[in-house]
């Protein structure tokens, strides 16, 4: 007996704002008891430039959250509380390895009530923590979107939240459509699952139109020098300064320290939903894909490790979700049982292809943003320059050479950049959720097109683009006195954390943001 197909309302997934809560977020909680909390968030730009957060936070007293009514009101304490809690471990001159009672003891009890691990989330710096400026206009417009809360206060931080929140509400009405999908597959109504698949391409479409507008307003050297350093988690966090994680002081004396990953999109529920639909199979990074019956990549894969880690950092509901319709998935099955069908597969491949173009461009702007920036940084870390040796180390150059986090020890960071810099082996750059970010992009691009159906269809998406070049005069030319031998180039990437915490190369691991 086939399971039955997902109810949106069970999940308290919208039909037009998806993942997005139904009802907007609050811009304030409405019960005068929390104005403490408002408060701090409200000034927390001015405290974290201060250097006066963690002052006001230790005397802060130990609010109940049994004020907290309506999803709403949780959702705003989340927010609030997620945000005080990463300025406190980060905006200091060292990273604070506890959190005070004031602050762990209702971000516990907030993040059980609505199944979050406490910690800055997507969810609570995207999904959670935005505003429409005029309630007539769509909030899948990003001229008419705001975020409430945020670390800096700049246009550039809450441009790059914006983006993935107009990204979902446009992507929204593909959740129904889909499920619509499924069941004409089950009914075998080829015409309504072409129709839909579609539709699914177009908006596909226009979310990668949405995605390449990040750079109009987010500046790659403030992002990854800025804004990134705070959306750090603190697993596997020992080099900046948090070896054991964070101590969550609840006045109990037996707390533990936690570790977790940091914020990033790799938690969107969109882009997994995206991948369970269309039978779209992710494998460890560095897997080849399986051939079963002559047909690659159609055997069931591994389970991807990190994919299913982030998970656990959606919103409960939605994750159930997610492995709801991977019981009930079929789009991808019932393509392949009929090929002859020539405008089905056609759609189906449109989606795949649409898809593949959506992390093309995410490709290119995790280079811009991530990439880019710490080469620059190598670049001026082996620099013998008078200018670049008489520099002297803060908080921002700090942020560039280790980007765990705004605050660490300045002098192992240098020594680390000292030690990559002789070092001979090349490493992997990292990002925000644990795995090596250009490799785990490219290979889950490359995985979505693997199920295409039509011959033509595999082709155009595994051909190789050949990239122009670095615009450099001296590139592949001989050092002086090297004579006529050109050395082999070693290609350095410097260690990064992404958009939070520190990738890993491990094959067991994948990601586009780690702990």
């Amino acid at each position: 007996m086939l399971a039955p197909i997902p109810v949106l309302a069970n999940y308290g997934i919208s039909p037009t704002h998806g993942f997005l809560p139904e009802v907007l977020p609050l811009t304030r909680l409405p019960d005068p008891y929390y104005n403490k909390w408002e408060a701090i968030a409200a000034n927390l730009q001015a405290l974290i430039l201060s250097k006066r957060l963690r002052g006001v936070i230790d005397r802060l007293p130990v609010l109940s959250t049994i004020g907290l009514e309506h999803d709403a009101e949780w959702r705003r304490a989340y927010v609030l509380l997620s945000f005080m809690a990463h300025g406190y471990i980060w905006g200091g001159d060292s990273p604070s390895d506890r959190l005070p009672p004031s602050i762990s003891v209702p971000l516990l009890k907030v993040s059980e009530h609505l199944e979050v691990p406490p910690v800055a989330t997507y969810a609570a710096v995207c999904l959670w923590n935005f505003k429409p400026l005029f309630m007539d206009e769509d909030i899948d417009n990003l001229e008419n979107l705001a975020s409430l809360c945020t670390f800096t206060g700049g246009i550039d931080e809450s441009w790059f939240y914006l983006v993935s929140v107009a990204m979902e509400a446009r992507g929204a009405p593909i959740i129904p459509l889909m499920l619509t999908a499924i069941a004409a597959a089950r009914e075998n109504d080829a015409k309504a699952v072409t129709s839909c698949l579609s539709t699914f391409a177009e908006r596909l479409d226009d979310l990668t139109t949405l995605l390449v507008r990040m750079h109009e307003s987010c500046d790659p050297n403030i992002f990854y020098n800025r804004i990134r350093p705070f959306l750090a988690g603190s697993k596997n966090m020992a080099e900046a300064g948090l070896p054991n994680g964070v101590l969550y002081e609840d006045g109990t004396g037996t707390e533990n320290h936690r570790q977790y990953a940091g914020g990033s999109n790799a938690q969107s529920s969109l882009i997994q939903f995206f991948d369970i639909v269309l039978g779209i199979e992710h494998r460890p990074t560095g897997e080849k894909a399986i051939k079963e019956r002559g047909r690659e990549g159609h055997a069931p894969a591994p389970k991807h490790n990190f994919i299913m880690e982030m998970r656990q950092y959606m919103p409960g509901p939605h994750a159930r979700f997610l492995q709801d319709v991977q019981a009930v998935a079929n789009i991808r099955e019932y393509v392949e049982q009929n090929r002859s069908d020539t405008p089905l597969c056609v759609a189906y491949d449109a989606c795949l292809s649409m898809l593949r173009a959506l992390r093309d461009k995410h490709i290119a702007i995790v280079t811009r943003y991530i990439v880019l920036p710490s080469r620059e940084i190598r670049a001026c870390s082996r620099s013998r320059s008078p200018e670049v040796t008489r520099r002297k180390v803060n908080l921002a150059t700090a942020s560039r050479q280790q980007p765990q986090g705004i605050a660490y020890d300045a002098r192992g960071a240098t020594a680390s950049a000292q030690k990559a810099g002789n070092d001979g082996k090349k490493s992997a750059l990292k990002g925000t959720g644990g795995t090596a970010l250009i490799s785990f992009l490219k290979q889950a691009r490359d995985e979505t097109g693997e199920p295409a159906i039509e011959d033509w269809t595999k082709r155009f998406m595994s051909r190789v683009h050949k990239g122009p070049g670095q615009n450099d005069f001296f590139a592949g030319k001989p050092e002086e006195g090297a004579g006529l031998h050109v050395a082999h180039t070693i290609t350095e990437e410097v260690e990064m954390p992404g958009l939070a915490g520190t990738w890993t190369i491990d094959d067991d691991v994948g990601g586009i943001c780690n702990y």
